[in-house]
């Protein structure tokens, strides 16, 4: 069979490819072969700048050109080193070899050749490799595409911070809010979560096979080759890599970090499975339209349906997103003694896990973008709920003393339909100041929203 996306195995690969081309250089193993080329030429290039009189300074001519099979680093690049690995059966040497192959016809690269991955053991290339990786999908992808729902959902805050909503709390009519505070709720959350993913600090180690630079002092004893990895990982791109170092490890980087940066996304997502489940609720009411596409079909034998899908599509996403974030998280600090290969074929799938959070960001963002405040459906549930105000009469009743005022009202209202000139007639028989009884004979389910339209707008 041919590969085509009508038949890749994974959608994110098939069905949903176009939605994912700004993740997939980043995470796919054509993005880990760029990193790991990365990797090798910035330690390449600080080994000839440690003062060892065996591997004088680099010449300006060949730092360029190192720099430059980082920068310039193709599809071709990535599929000769594939090509290496079928003879290697090793990955991270293949890209060893394959940088090797580029010094030819360059004596000076070709003299210093063997200190390409000196000391190093695989992971010291792996770990610093993903989170490389890591930086990019966060910092360009995710973060960005979270930005975007941000903005929207305080467009929306603003927008209807004043247009009165019944709430409803175990299914049930409860005190009125307004639309835009209930989504001001979700925004607050979500920025909140978005600064959780930001802030975590993405660690790397170089420091050999059980991580005592064993190798490395093995060829120059009196040099502080701790020191000398620390710059590497910490100093900025391009000579350095720009991460946080990490000075105790096995073999490979513990992968805490990993898993914060994983339990934050997942409670990202967790956050917007919720509001994409409220939304939907909402449309399924009549709260919300949805702006029509000319030619979608809702359903293929009801031809009335405009369906949620986008909610749905996300919510979807969002859960296959956590399932494999989730795993990630529990299952990489994990390794048995000094190293185990458990944690490699596990973060090949970080992509995945972050591609699935991408797609539902993506079909959040156009669901909200198609919503429609049906601003009539809203105000008629509020008038059909006049119950409501048995919260703010029996609290004001408690105010003056009055004789078991909530259960007066639990009396009243429960099971009752409540209508305006039933709630008028209770009040009107109240023993309260007339100032305090006018006060609330003005009050109406859409009038009672507490402070919700000033919280609204300061978000």
């Amino acid at each position: 069979m041919t590969y085509t996306e009508i038949s890749a195995l994974s959608p994110l690969d098939g069905r949903y490819a176009a939605k994912l081309a700004t993740l997939r250089p980043i995470t796919s193993e054509l993005g880990y072969m760029h990193r790991r080329v990365q990797v090798e030429v910035a330690w390449f290039i600080a080994l000839s700048d440690a003062g060892f009189p065996e591997f004088p300074p680099l010449s300006p001519g060949a730092r360029t050109y190192l720099l430059g099979l980082v920068r310039n680093f193709s599809e071709a690049d990535g599929t000769a080193i594939k090509t290496i690995e079928k003879k290697t059966n090793h990955d991270v040497k293949a890209v060893e070899y394959w940088i090797k192959s580029k010094f030819e016809a360059r004596p000076e690269l070709q003299k210093a050749s063997e200190f390409v991955h000196f000391a190093c053991t695989s992971e010291d290339i792996n770990n610093t490799s993903h989170a490389l990786q890591l930086r990019s999908a966060r910092d360009v992808v995710v973060l960005p595409l979270l930005d975007r729902i941000i903005l929207k959902l305080r467009e929306m805050a603003h927008t209807y911070a004043d247009v009165p909503m019944l709430s409803r709390t175990h299914g049930q009519t409860a005190s009125p809010t307004t639309v835009g505070k209930e989504v001001a709720n979700v925004l607050v959350r979500l920025q909140a979560a978005c600064e959780r993913i930001a802030s975590v600090k993405l660690l790397a180690k170089m420091n050999g096979a059980v991580g005592n630079y064993n190798a490395h002092l093995s060829a120059w004893p009196d040099f502080d080759w701790e020191a000398f990895s620390r710059k590497v990982v910490e100093s900025p791109e391009p000579l350095g890599l720009g991460l946080t170092f990490q000075p105790y490890s096995i073999q490979i980087e513990p992968h805490d970090y990993m898993a914060e940066l994983f339990d934050a996304v997942a409670r990202t997502n967790t956050i917007l499975i919720d509001w994409s489940r409220d939304v939907w609720g909402y449309v399924s009411v009549g709260y919300f339209k949805q702006k029509l596409r000319a030619g979608e079909v809702g359903s293929s034998t009801m031809p009335h349906k405009v369906n949620p899908i986008d909610f749905e599509n996300a919510e979807g996403n969002l859960g296959l997103s956590n399932a494999l974030l989730r795993h990630l998280s529990e299952k990489l600090p994990i390794s048995r003694w000094q190293r185990d290969l458990t944690d490699s074929t596990v973060l090949r799938n970080m992509g995945v896990a972050l591609g699935y959070a991408v797609l539902a960001y993506q079909s959040l963002l156009t669901g909200l973008n198609k919503l429609e405040l049906n601003a009539d459906a809203v105000a008629q549930d509020l008038d059909a709920s006049w119950e409501v105000l048995a919260e703010p009469i029996q609290t004001v009743m408690r105010r003056f003393g009055l004789p078991e005022p909530y259960e007066q009202l639990k009396e009243f209202t429960r099971g009752e339909a409540m209508t305006r000139e039933l709630m008028r007639g209770f009040i009107a028989k109240l023993d309260i100041p007339q100032a305090e009884k006018d006060r609330l004979l003005q009050m109406t389910p859409a009038t009672y929203t507490g402070m919700a339209e000033k919280l609204a707008r300061r978000v």
